[in-house]
C-alpha cells in the first residue's frame, strides 16, 4: 500500500498528547490541497508490541511501523514529520511493559537476568529497544538545525531570563582527560569494502564479541576504550574534591543514546557515590538484584527491606557532598534514573541559570559538573569559562549558531552501541579485518568498556556539500569542529580538506577543535554575528540544545531539516527533555505545556519540500501560510503558559488553526484555497470566547488519557479536545 503524502511520526509523552489536538487540524487544512497526513507508530509501546506478536491477540499486534519507515526514508518520495520520541532507559522500558501487561496484553517480563535460552531471546528483543533505537534508523540524511526566523526575532524582541555568571563561581566540568575513550581512541579509513570481527584474547583462549561486521570502501572505522579503574578513581577523586569545594555534585551523561557506555558508566557513579555500602554488603546485594546500572532509585527499592543496609546507606549520603536535584520536593537525585539527567538538555540548563543547581535544600548553588569522558566535555568546559570572564549572554542581541550534523546512516558515537561491550577478562581486544589484518587492537582489563564505531564515505561527503551549500547561501563564518590531534577527526579531515580544496571553497571554511570553536562561536554571538557549526554526530545533539537554550531559551523550538540521501525530507520537530514534567502536570491539572512551535516550524517545511516534489502549487500556499500563522503565534504571545487556568497547547492549536485559515483566506495565489477557508476563518473568529471559554473549563482537574506510555485513543481525544465547538468547525469541514 502506498505511504500518505505526510506521515506524522506517533510518540510518546507531551508530543504525543499534544498531536491528539493538533493533527486532526493538520489532516483537515491538508485534505483541501488533496495532501493525505498519515501516522506511523514509533513510539516506544508501539515498539514494545511490534517486537511480541505471538503474545498477542489477534486485533492486538500492530505492524513493525519503525522497519517500515526505515525502508521509506530510503526513497525520494520520503516527507516524515518526525515528533521527539523515548529514547528508552531499562527502568522506562520495564515501566512500559508493566503499562501494557496491566493494560491486558501478554507481554513477557524484561529479564534482569536472563538464565535460560528463552529468556536470552526475550532480552534480546527487549535490548533493540532501548536507548537511541529510532533516530538512527530514520536519519538516513545529515542535519540542518537552526532556529527559525520567526523565532530568532521573536527571542531577541521578548529575551528570556537569563542566570548571572560571576568571576567567583566555584562550578566547573570535571572530565578524565588520559585512560578514556578520548585519550586511547585509534582510527583508520579502509581502503576497500570489508567485514570485521572483534575478539577478546584472554587466558582462557578467544572470545568473539561480535562477528560479521560489514563495512564499505572509505568507511572510517574507529575503535577504544574505557579503563574502569581509571573512572572509578576519578569518581573518588571529584567526590572528594567536591565535599571539599562545599559544591554539588553532579554527573551529567547520555544513559538513554549511549545505551550501552553511559548506563555501564552511571553504574559506576552509584557505586562510588555508595563504596562503603558496596564494599560492605557486596554480597547480599548481589542477591537481590541489585545494579548501580539501573540508578540509585531502584537500588533504594530493592534494600527497603534491609533495614541494616538502609542505615549505612543513610550514613554514607550523609558523609558525601550534596548531590544536584532532579526533584529536590521529591528528594529525587542526580543519581537517581539513568535517563533523568540528559547531558545535553541539563548542561545548558545549568549554564544558562548561571552555573547554579538545584541542591536538597531546595536552593541553588554552585556545581561540579562530572563529564568523565573528555571527548566532549571541553566544549562544557570552555562555556563555563567564558561566562566566568565575561558574564551571561544577552538574547536581545546575541547572534545564531546554526548546526550542520554528520549523522546519517549511524555515524559517529552513535552508532556504537552493537559494538560496545564491557570487558569480561583481561586480555587484549582485537578488530580483525577479513583478510586477517588486525585493523586496531587495546590491551584492556576486565570491567573496561570497549566502543568501535564507524562513519561511512557517502554521508561523509553528502555532509561537506551540505556544509558548502549552506556558507553560500548565508555567507555565515563556518567553522568545522574538528580536532586534528584527535584520531577519528583525522581521518575525517583527510575528507574534508581535499573536499574544500577541489571546489575551491577552503578560504571559505575554518578547522578548530571543539574546545577553540566553542570560544570562537561565543565570541561570535555575543557580538551579534552569526556562525554556522559544522560538527560529528554527538556535537550535532549537544550543540543543538546548548546554543539554542542560551539563545532562544528552548531547543524545542528550532527548525531540523534532514535532507535525506535520497532525495526524501524528514522533519525533525524539537527536542522531548522535558516532556515527562509536562505528562504529569497533565495528569494532575489537566494542563499541557507543551509548546508546538517545533511541530508549526517543521510542518511548513514539509508542504514546501512536498509542492517542489510532487508539483503541488497548493503544498506550497498551505506551507506560506502555516509560516504566517506561526508568526502570529509568536507576534500576539499565543504559546503555551507553565500554569493551570492559563492557556496551554490546546489554546495555542486553536490560536494556530485561526491564524492558519485567515492567512489561507487573505492569499492572492489560490483562489479557491482562499474562498474554502474563508468561511473557517470567520467562525474561528467569531466563536473566540465559546471556544476560550470550552478550552478553559478543561483544565484544573485530573485527567485521564488512560495510560502514559499507551494512551487509549478515546480517553485521548476526549482530554485533548475539549471544545465541542473548535471540534465542530474543524471536523464538519472535513
Amino acid at each position: 500500500m502506498a505511504n500518505p503524502d505526510i506521515i506524522y511520526t506517533k510518540v510518546d509523552e507531551a508530543p504525543e498528547l499534544a498531536s491528539a489536538s493538533l493533527l486532526p487540524i493538520i489532516r483537515r487544512f491538508a485534505a483541501a490541497a488533496d495532501i493525505s497526513v498519515g501516522t506511523k507508530d514509533i513510539s516506544l509501546a508501539g515498539r514494545i508490541l511490534a517486537k511480541f506478536p505471538e503474545a498477542l491477540s489477534a486485533d492486538q499486534r500492530i505492524d513493525d511501523h519503525l522497519a517500515e519507515l526505515g525502508e521509506t526514508v530510503k526513497t525520494p518520495e520520503a516527507n516524515v514529520v518526525k515528533l521527539p520520541n523515548i529514547s528508552a532507559s531499562v527502568p522506562q522500558l520495564v515501566a512500559a511493559i508493566r503499562e501494557l501487561q496491566g493494560q491486558g496484553y501478554a507481554i513477557p517480563d524484561y529479564p534482569e537476568n536472563p538464565a535460560t535460552d528463552a529468556e536470552k531471546e526475550t532480552r534480546a528483543r527487549y535490548d533493540t529497544l532501548k536507548g537511541s533505537a529510532v533516530n538512527p534508523v530514520l536519519r538516513e540524511g545529515n542535519s540542518d538545525r537552526r532556529a527559525a526566523t520567526a523565532v530568532k526575532k521573536f527571542a531577541q524582541d521578548n529575551p528570556h531570563r537569563m542566570g548571572d555568571w560571576t568571576a567567583d563561581s566555584k562550578t566547573r566540568v570535571a572530565s578524565m582527560g588520559k585512560n578514556d575513550f578520548r585519550s586511547n581512541e585509534v582510527s583508520a579509513t579502509l581502503a576497500k569494502a570489508a567485514t570485521a570481527k572483534i575478539v577478546l584474547d584472554h587466558a582462557g583462549g578467544e572470545t568473539v564479541l561480535k562477528d560479521g561486521i560489514s563495512y564499505p570502501a572509505g568507511t572510517v572505522v574507529d575503535a577504544t576504550f574505557m579503563s574502569a579503574k581509571a573512572l572509578d578513581a576519578f569518581l573518588m577523586d571529584e567526590i572528594n574534591k567536591t565535599k571539599a569545594e562545599g559544591t554539588l555534585f553532579s554527573l551529567h551523561m547520555k544513559a538513554t543514546m549511549m545505551k550501552v557506555s553511559d548506563p555501564i558508566i552511571f553504574g559506576h557513579a552509584v557505586k562510588a557515590w555508595l563504596a562503603p555500602v558496596f564494599e560492605k554488603y557486596g554480597d547480599k546485594l548481589n542477591d537481590l538484584g541489585v545494579s548501580g546500572n539501573a540508578g540509585l532509585g531502584t537500588l533504594l527499592e530493592k534494600v527497603s527491606g534491609e533495614s541494616e543496609i538502609m542505615a549505612a546507606i543513610d550514613a554514607v549520603m550523609a558523609d558525601r557532598p550534596p548531590l544536584y536535584m532532579v526533584d529536590s520536593d521529591k528528594g529525587i537525585t542526580n543519581l537517581h534514573v539513568p535517563s533523568d539527567v540528559i547531558i545535553d538538555a541539563s548542561m545548558p540548563a545549568l549554564i544558562r541559570a548561571g552555573g547554579k543547581g538545584w541542591g536538597p535544600d531546595g536552593k541553588e548553588h554552585d556545581t561540579v559538573c562530572v563529564i568523565p569522558d573528555d571527548s566532549y566535555a571541553p566544549v562544557y568546559d570552555e562555556t563555563v569559562e567564558f561566562f566566568k570572564a565575561n558574564g551571561k549572554l544577552n538574547p536581545a542581541t546575541a547572534g545564531t549558531v546554526q548546526n550542520l550534523g554528520l549523522m546519517a546512516q549511524k555515524a559517529e558515537e552513535y552508532g556504537s552501541h552493537p559494538t560496545t561491550f564491557e570487558i569480561p577478562a583481561d586480555g587484549t581486544v582485537k578488530m580483525i579485518l577479513d583478510d586477517g589484518t588486525v585493523l586496531h587492537q587495546h590491551t584492556v582489563e576486565k570491567g573496561d568498556i570497549w566502543r568501535s564505531a564507524s562513519t561511512r564515505k557517502a554521508p561523509i561527503e553528502d555532509w561537506v556539500d551540505l556544509a558548502i551549500a549552506r556558507q553560500k547561501a548565508t555567507g555565515f563564518r563556518s567553522i568545522f569542529w574538528l580536532d586534528e590531534t584527535r584520531a577519528h577527526d583525522a581521518e575525517l579531515l583527510g575528507y574534508v580538506k581535499p573536499i574544500l580544496d577541489a571546489k575551491g571553497v577552503a578560504d571559505k571554511f575554518e578547522i578548530m577543535a571543539p574546545r577553540e570553536a566553542t570560544r570562537a562561536s561565543l565570541e561570535t554571538i555575543t557580538k551579534g554575528e552569526n556562525t554556522i557549526a559544522i560538527t560529528g554526530n554527538v556535537l550535532r545533539d549537544y550543540l543543538t540544545d546548548l546554543f539554542p537554550i542560551l539563545e532562544l531559551a528552548t531547543s524545542a523550538k528550532m527548525l531540523s531539516i534532514v535532507k535525506l540521501m535520497q532525495g526524501g525530507g524528514l522533519f525533525e520537530t524539537g527536542a522531548g527533555g522535558s516532556a515527562p514534567k509536562h505528562v504529569q502536570q497533565l495528569q494532575a491539572e489537566n494542563h499541557l505545556r507543551w509548546d508546538s512551535l517545533g511541530e508549526f516550524c517543521a510542518l511548513g517545511e514539509s508542504f514546501k519540500f512536498l509542492a517542489d516534489a510532487q508539483d503541488n502549487a497548493k503544498a506550497r500556499v498551505l506551507g506560506d501560510a502555516v509560516e504566517a500563522a506561526t508568526q502570529g503565534i509568536l507576534d500576539n504571545d499565543r504559546s503555551p503558559s507553565r500554569k493551570v487556568g492559563e492557556p496551554d497547547n490546546r489554546d495555542s492549536h486553536y490560536w494556530f488553526a485561526r491564524y492558519w485559515a485567515e492567512a489561507l483566506a487573505a492569499q492572492t495565489d489560490d483562489a479557491a484555497l482562499a474562498g474554502e477557508f474563508a468561511p473557517i476563518a470567520a467562525a474561528l473568529a467569531e466563536n473566540e470566547a465559546a471556544i476560550i471559554g470550552e478550552l478553559a473549563a478543561a483544565q484544573g482537574k485530573p485527567a485521564d488519557t488512560g495510560g502514559y506510555y499507551n494512551n487509549d485513543p478515546a480517553k485521548l481525544s476526549a482530554v485533548m479536545r475539549p471544545s465541542a465547538t473548535l471540534n465542530g468547525i474543524i471536523d464538519a469541514q472535513a
